[in-house]
């Protein structure tokens, strides 16, 4: 894969992905991605081809991460105009704008532009927290990437609900405490759930994240899968870990006795 040449910004820097030699633009002054994203890219079914939406997609992390599993078009959707434009130069410097389109916008309003029902799976990795007097110590980038500022967490199940087609998946991360709440908003608009996975820091810990996929008008059956733990007794990755983060590259160092 060619690089495109792209203009960096103050403050901006190019950070590796760690997988199929793809880069991202990213900033100090603006929340970066993390373990999150990286794990909801690999845990998400998405078709090989067809239509994916990545709504809250930041700097386009999950979009550019899904190329390497999908030929289908693929498309993220910020609110936030300094996001959405590191996000398009992310897509132009991994010479990946004829796979991913950045759109600049209100998911709630999407709705309007593309149609009901047009996506065959969509990905979210939303704000977490709702409101508290905690998101006004923030700059206003970490805020909406943290707090229910931009959007509420019904109002993204409701744009998925509306956006998916019928038999399309829907898959997420969040946080374990609002399962509850995720569950019970996802099945107010059809989106059955059908697969949830917690992710642990190590064994011995609670969980700190949950994957979790609905399937629009689904019969109801759910899969609790084996939890992800993330690292080992001695602080380390494991494998699984491993693998997500590095793919080919850690096979075949562990086959060469290279871990």
């Amino acid at each position: 894969m060619e690089e495109n040449e792209v203009v960096l910004h103050e403050s901006e820097r190019i950070d590796d992905l760690l997988s199929h030699d793809l880069r991202i633009i990213q900033s100090d002054e603006v929340f970066s991605f993390s373990m999150d994203a990286v794990l909801l890219a690999r845990f998400a079914s998405v078709p090989k081809r067809g239509r994916i939406l990545d709504l809250c997609t930041g700097n386009g992390v999950v979009p550019i991460l899904l190329t390497t599993r999908t030929q289908a078009s693929l498309e993220g959707i910020e609110i936030q105009p300094r996001l959405a434009d590191m996000a398009r130069r992310s897509v132009q410097l991994n010479a990946l704008d004829e796979s991913i389109m950045i759109r600049e916008g209100d998911l709630r309003e999407l709705v309007k532009e593309t149609g009901h029902a047009v996506y065959d799976a969509i990905t979210v990795n939303p704000p977490y927290m709702p409101l508290n007097g905690s998101d006004l110590k923030m700059n206003t980038h970490q805020a909406m990437a943290r707090h229910e500022i931009g959007c509420t967490l019904e109002e993204v199940i409701q744009a998925c609900s509306r956006l998916v087609r019928n038999g399309g998946k829907v898959s997420m991360v969040h946080r374990p405490q609002r399962l509850a709440e995720i569950i019970s908003l996802m099945r107010e608009y059809k989106l059955e759930p059908k697969r949830i996975r917690m992710v642990h820091p190590r064994a011995h810990l609670e969980a700190n994240m949950v994957l979790i996929e609905g399937m629009k008008d689904g019969k109801p059956e759910v899969r609790m899968l084996p939890p992800l733990i993330v690292y080992n007794e001695e602080g380390k990755y494991c494998e699984e870990i491993m693998d997500i983060y590095y793919g080919q590259q850690h096979a075949e160092r562990t086959t060469k006795g290279g871990l």
